[in-house]
């Protein structure tokens, strides 16, 4: 069994939340995590390494009391899946939506997850959906069908508010949704710090 909990993003918008979603992301695994962080949604290389660190710090900050991390860099794709099977988590950090699904198609996510606990933010979140709107884009897509649910994320937050294309319509951008992709899944538009827990 292998469990999702995906998450909007903007963590560090909402500490309580961000406490509560890391304790989630732990539960059941004991008090030493080894957590491979991946940045592939993010198409500049040169910040994995300082994300990679502050992340580290972070999620030490965000444990269980008694919860010691170890965390590793995924530097590069072809050794993902050999990474992975070392580690409890994987946490998939945001990035571009469209970039993100350009960069994990090359896996069968659904075998290399299998058995371990996968988090996500933001972009790897529309990732890891059959389908979501994307607030970078201003669009709809389909994701990898990894879960079977229809995700925005960042909703109702201030993302995009200084995009020169103006403020986002979350409105619009749900009733899109709700229409697009495999109408008989869910849709989850989760505000900023908020996730959605899915084994399978």
């Amino acid at each position: 069994m292998t469990e999702y909990v995906l998450n909007s993003g903007g963590l560090k918008n909402q500490p309580a939340l961000a406490r509560k979603f890391v304790r989630e992301v732990v539960a059941g695994l004991g008090s030493d995590v080894k957590v491979l962080l991946c940045f592939f949604a993010e198409p500049e290389l040169e910040t994995w390494q300082p994300r990679f660190e502050t992340m580290s710090r972070l999620l030490q900050e965000w444990a269980t009391a008694g919860v010691t991390f170890h965390c590793s860099l995924a530097a590069d794709p072809d050794a993902f899946e050999e990474q992975v099977k070392a580690n409890d988590v994987i946490y998939l950090h945001g990035g571009i939506t469209a970039h993100a699904v350009r960069m994990f198609s090359r896996y069968d996510l659904a075998g290399v997850f299998d058995g371990k606990v996968v988090a996500s933010n933001s972009a790897a979140t529309h990732m890891l959906s059959e389908s979501f709107w994307s607030g970078d884009e201003r669009k709809l897509g389909h994701g990898l069908n990894v879960v079977p649910i229809r995700t925005i994320a960042h909703y109702q937050s201030n993302f995009g508010d200084d995009d020169p294309r103006g403020p986002i319509d979350w409105q619009q951008a749900y009733d899109e949704l709700k229409a697009y992709g495999d109408t008989s899944l869910p849709v989850y538009a989760l505000k900023e710090g908020e996730f959605v827990v899915r084994e399978q």
